[in-house]
């Protein structure tokens, strides 16, 4: 086995920060969800459909997951009366999936503790700090997007 190379270090640095940034937002998400019945996935599909009826597919694709992922959250939600699907009129066969007003006020409910955990971020980061961290992460998920299909498509 070879050594890892200092940029090969930055990259397993960064991968496994993100790893556990994203285990660590999904463990306060479902315990800020949990309090109105809803899970941190729930959560992220409502708040996708809540203001923009949008189709499966676009979910997935903007939050990085599974169609199929986002489809049976979709049906949880539209059995649990969260969620409806309605006709598209870009596409036939593409329902548009939308919160009900049941589900709306689930997202509504969650208002407060996601504004206390914005706040507590902020107060710890400084608003330079938090507005940087935002763009680094949206940068470095628009690199990946660019090179991820140089590296795979081997």
């Amino acid at each position: 086995m070879t050594a890892e190379s200092p940029t090969q270090r930055l990259l397993t640095r960064t991968a496994l920060g993100v790893f556990h940034l994203n285990g660590q937002f999904i463990s306060v998400s479902d315990a800020m969800a949990r309090e109105v019945g809803l899970t941190a996935a729930w959560w992220q599909v409502l708040g996708a459909v809540d203001r923009t009826p949008t189709p499966v597919a676009s979910i997935a694709r903007t939050m990085g997951i599974t169609r199929q992922s986002v489809q049976r959250i979709a049906d949880l939600l539209v059995g649990k009366g969260l969620a409806e699907y309605a006709d598209n009129p870009a596409h036939r066969r593409a329902k548009l999936l939308r919160a009900t007003p049941a589900g709306s006020d689930a997202v509504k409910r969650l208002d407060p503790a996601h504004a206390e955990l914005a706040a507590a971020l902020l107060a710890e980061l400084g608003e330079e700090g938090f507005a940087e961290t935002v763009r680094v992460l949206e940068r470095l998920s628009e690199v990946m997007a660019s090179v991820s299909g140089t590296v795979t498509d081997r």
